[in-house]
């Protein structure tokens, strides 16, 4: 298991994506436990685009419950109609949103988020297993680059979801 990730210095993102999906894929292969992998990947995100905070929700009864992060401390249990990652899950859909404190509901959990992108995770079964949420410290931080690119991470969590 590589101690570090290779990737340009660039402000493109979609070639940081680009670079850094397969070092992910060899960073949880071999690995059974999820929480494991999960915190490498957030790990990944946060030191390759240097975001404010990257974390997954994972669903447990009726709720959303924190799960490996890196950044500040964070809400630990989310309501499925309820802020940015709440609508995600109902919605299904991915949600970018330019400005965190014009979205109707928003749930502060640091005041220092300006922007924000979720995107759903998928079971086998087609059900919505956990969220991946990534805040920014910047205004507009996120574009359909960033929703393309998450979207390879999170396809790399539903292969491993479906392992177990």
């Amino acid at each position: 298991m590589a101690e570090s990730l290779a990737f340009s210095r660039t402000s493109d993102r979609r070639k940081i994506y680009d670079e850094i999906v397969p070092q992910i894929v060899a960073l949880v292969s071999g690995e059974t436990d999820l929480v494991a992998n999960l915190a490498n990947i957030t790990a990944a995100l946060r030191e390759a685009f240097g975001f404010f905070w990257v974390g997954f929700y994972i669903k447990k009864e009726n709720q959303l419950v924190l799960n490996a992060f890196q950044g500040s401390v964070a809400c630990t249990r989310i309501d499925f109609d309820k802020g940015v990652c709440g609508h995600c899950y109902t919605t299904r859909e991915i949600v970018i949103v330019p400005k965190v404190g014009e979205f109707p509901g928003h749930i502060v959990c640091s005041s220092a988020s300006k922007s924000e992108i979720v995107l759903p995770v998928f079971d086998k079964s087609g059900n919505v297993f956990a969220v991946l949420d990534v805040d920014s410290d910047k205004l507009d931080d996120f574009s359909e680059t960033d929703a393309q690119g998450l979207q390879k991470i999170v396809k790399i969590v539903e292969d491993l979801i479906k392992k177990n």
